[in-house]
């Protein structure tokens, strides 16, 4: 990259997160009541990804090889274990993906 595209690069990405934090306070002032539609999104929005991620990090398990998918299972386990108890939805999912790093990598 020539000098120029550099700082061209690093100006729209400074634009692009200055615009993603400012744009919601300036389409949903202080105010204004929040639209319905953004309120529902904000409940449904988190489940959605956690069941996206769910469906993205177990669709490549093979049941017939390999480790048998056991290192998933305890750590959907440790998922499901920590999400109850903390009910922190990143900490579920780091708890999660160190559980099953620490399987992967020490036991099977």
């Amino acid at each position: 990259m020539t000098l120029t595209q550099q700082v061209i690069t690093i100006g729209m990405v400074v634009l692009g997160t200055a615009l993603t934090r400012f744009l919601p306070f300036l389409l949903f002032p202080a105010g204004k009541p929040t639209p319905k539609y953004i309120q529902y999104l904000g409940k449904v929005l988190p489940s959605a990804v956690f069941g996206l991620l769910v469906v993205y990090c177990l669709k490549n398990v093979n049941l017939l090889a390999g480790s048998h998918g056991i290192p998933e299972l305890i750590s959907i386990g440790a998922v499901v274990a920590i999400h109850s108890w903390k009910r922190q939805m990143l900490l579920s999912i780091a708890g999660g993906t160190l559980c099953y790093m620490f399987l992967v990598q020490t036991v099977f």
